[in-house]
């Protein structure tokens, strides 16, 4: 991943889940928000309702390849993460693909940018 570090201190997430923004989907919830580092830092979760070990790896490893596949399409200097649901060992890779890329990369771009103009 070019331009992102792992997000892997529960401190870290637990900050995101209380003042992050927030982005749901049927496969994935997405968490995310400034960080003020000239990079990005990404984190995944998946639960045991996502299933057995098998299906929590494979879920990550999905999410994982999705945002891999669209990192450019991000803004440089934000926390993301990404907590799997049931849906997300089960979907293809490219369903989540798409879905980050005509949706949630715009999203979280159209949010920033307004933070940036009401701070101006």
């Amino acid at each position: 991943m070019v331009y992102t570090e792992v997000l892997n201190k529960n401190k870290d997430f637990l900050d995101l889940y209380r003042h992050g923004k927030s982005i749901v989907s049927k496969t994935v919830v997405i968490y995310f928000k400034p960080n003020g580092l000239p990079c990005n830092r990404f984190g995944i979760t998946a639960g045991k309702k996502v299933g057995n070990a098998v299906m929590r790896n494979r879920a990550k490893r999905i999410i994982r390849q999705a945002y891999r596949d669209n990192e450019l399409l991000f803004p440089v200097g934000i926390d993301i993460v990404f907590v799997a649901r049931r849906s997300a060992a089960e979907v293809k890779e490219d369903v989540l693909d798409s879905y980050i890329k005509k949706y949630a990369a715009g999203q979280i771009n159209a949010y920033l940018s307004q933070t940036e103009e009401n701070n101006q």
